[in-house]
């Protein structure tokens, strides 16, 4: 009974000794997560947009054979403004045939990174047959 006792405050110990070892790695992963979050918000927000963008696209592209080109050219504008793209992005692309429609634009935004900012180029494209 004594050496089960024995065994049993040795484990203890070893917890004990174990217990505070991590803290230091704790804290560096806490930081680099909450880096990884700063700047995450900002490059996930342009994605969101582009998707939106593009989805703003592919609605216009549904009713594109019904729909004057300056029209649809127009609410893809409004769309590109009202979502707080570069100007650039308002420079909708369109080409239709009889039978097929395709929705082009192409914009940077510019995003913060650690140690600077980078530029993400998006090229939304959206093709419809009638």
């Amino acid at each position: 009974m004594v050496s089960a006792r024995r065994r049993a405050h040795a484990s203890v110990s070893r917890l004990r000794a174990r217990a505070g070892s991590g803290r230091l790695g704790c804290l560096f992963f806490l930081l680099l997560m909450a880096v990884v979050v700063y700047y995450g918000v900002d490059i996930g927000a342009a994605y969101l947009r582009y998707y939106r963008f593009r989805d703003a696209m592919s609605t216009e592209a549904r009713f594109g054979a019904r729909v004057p080109v300056d029209s649809i050219v127009y609410h893809l504008r409004a769309a590109a403004d009202s979502l707080g793209l570069p100007p650039d992005a308002q420079r909708v692309h369109v080409r239709r045939t009889p039978s097929h429609i395709r929705l082009t634009a192409d914009y940077d935004e510019v995003v913060a990174v650690p140690f600077g900012t980078r530029a993400l180029h998006f090229t939304p494209i959206v093709e419809r047959d009638f």
